[in-house]
């Protein structure tokens, strides 16, 4: 099937740089979103250290505090690079590659927030309930996250894409 003049293979009337951009712009204002919640569950993070009742955490409670930590770093990282990506390449004529690797970064930065979440989320209830159900509670949030960030949008894109 032969597209109509003047449209692309995806269906729409824009150049390979003008779909670069509007891709990136797509991208980063994803990556806002997503940054603001890192961010501020990090911030958050680093404060619980210098909390009094650190010290008094069982050694499991400051090893997946920890692991939080480093988590929440990491996804910090990786949904700040694309920003950083795009600085040092502007005017490059890569807009498309930059499009590519940011896009990959965020993914990433996607799962490690996942990660992050779930390790605080396992942290909060073990420190607050000492209940058993702990880990049942947080394996049903995280399936939750699942469906909603990864399992309905591949649900979508397999269902409603031609190609």
């Amino acid at each position: 099937m032969e597209n109509e003049p003047g449209v692309n293979e995806w269906g729409r009337h824009e150049t390979d740089e003008e779909r670069a951009d509007r891709k990136w712009g797509e991208l980063i204002q994803e990556v806002r979103v997503a940054q603001t919640g890192v961010q501020i569950l990090f911030g958050f993070l680093l404060t619980v250290v210098f909390q009094q009742k650190y010290a008094s955490l069982e050694e499991t409670d400051k090893t997946i505090y920890i692991v939080t930590v480093v988590l929440g770093a990491a996804a910090t990282g990786a949904l700040i690079g694309p920003v950083s990506l795009h600085r040092l390449v502007s005017g490059q004529r890569v807009k498309a590659e930059a499009v590519e690797w940011a896009s990959r970064m965020t993914f990433v930065g996607l799962l490690l927030l996942l990660a992050t979440m779930t390790s605080s989320l396992l942290l909060i209830l073990r420190v607050a309930t000492h209940n058993e159900a702990v880990p049942w509670i947080v394996t049903g949030v995280v399936a939750w996250y699942a469906l909603c960030w990864f399992v309905v949008p591949m649900w979508t894109r397999r269902r409603h894409t031609t190609k």
